[in-house]
């Protein structure tokens, strides 16, 4: 056996042992795996607890009053496209408040921050002279608080939440008589979609 042969064999005799070793190395790491699953099977698997998968700080039982998450109530599909508001008919006395869409949603409160969409005409010509519809994006305001005009701060509260109504509010608790500052006077129309209140 010439010196070349003896280095071929002990080469492969050298290949054969390190591929034994390495096939009982991986036959240990089954083993040990198979070993770890079934003592895992034999005890119970306990649920996570709120602490293990978030800071308990992050996860209140309840939230705070001031940051109780807004009364939403699911849209009717009326409400997904504007209305069409026409003049009204007559003198406004009063204000009237008409249910065009009765919500399902908790009834509002004076106070709350209401998210509505609306659309504003001249009730004596249907003209219209304000829509959130236009702007693109509904608009939020507290109402019952004396920011908006009393027709709105009046008529608004105890509608529910998911609702669409129409106020048909006289000049005095609208802008007046003679409004200024590019604001309409007189008898006003509003159709409000009431989307959320919180």
């Amino acid at each position: 056996m010439s010196a070349q042969d003896k280095t071929a064999s002990s080469r492969r005799g050298q290949a054969i042992t390190g591929a034994v070793a390495g096939v009982a190395v991986i036959l240990v790491l089954v083993a040990v795996f198979v070993g770890i699953q079934l003592s895992d099977d034999d005890e119970p698997t306990a649920a996570p607890t709120p602490a293990a998968t978030q800071p308990a700080e992050q996860t209140p039982a309840e939230p705070a009053p001031s940051q109780a998450a807004p009364a939403q109530a699911a849209p009717d599909p009326a409400l997904l496209k504007p209305p069409v508001v026409e003049a009204g008919k007559g003198d406004v006395k009063e204000l009237k408040v008409t249910t065009l869409v009765e919500g399902k949603g908790p009834k509002l409160v004076a106070g709350q921050t209401v998210t509505v969409n609306y659309v504003g005409v001249t009730y004596t010509d249907g003209k219209e002279f304000d829509s959130s519809w236009k702007n693109g994006q509904p608009v939020q305001f507290p109402v019952g608080v004396g920011q908006l005009i009393k027709g709105w701060d009046e008529g608004l509260v105890g509608v529910p939440v998911g609702s669409r109504v129409m106020l048909d509010i006289p000049a005095e608790k609208a802008y007046g008589e003679q409004a200024e500052g590019g604001r309409p006077s007189g008898d006003l129309r509003f159709v409000i979609d009431i989307l959320a209140a919180q």
